[in-house]
């Protein structure tokens, strides 16, 4: 997932999809995320459509 702001990419988890009630992330799709730091790295911790 690319941030708006131009910052790193955040690695997305399937699961974090599936805890969101989401399937699928469409490209250019815009969302808002809650994220936190993972075993290797930030990540995404929920998601939801913008």
């Amino acid at each position: 997932m690319a941030p708006d702001n131009g910052e790193k990419d955040v690695f997305v988890h399937a699961t974090a999809l599936t805890r969101s009630g989401l399937s699928v992330l469409v490209e250019g799709q815009k969302v808002f995320v809650e994220c936190g730091q993972g075993k290797k790295g930030l990540e995404v911790r929920s998601i939801r459509p913008a």
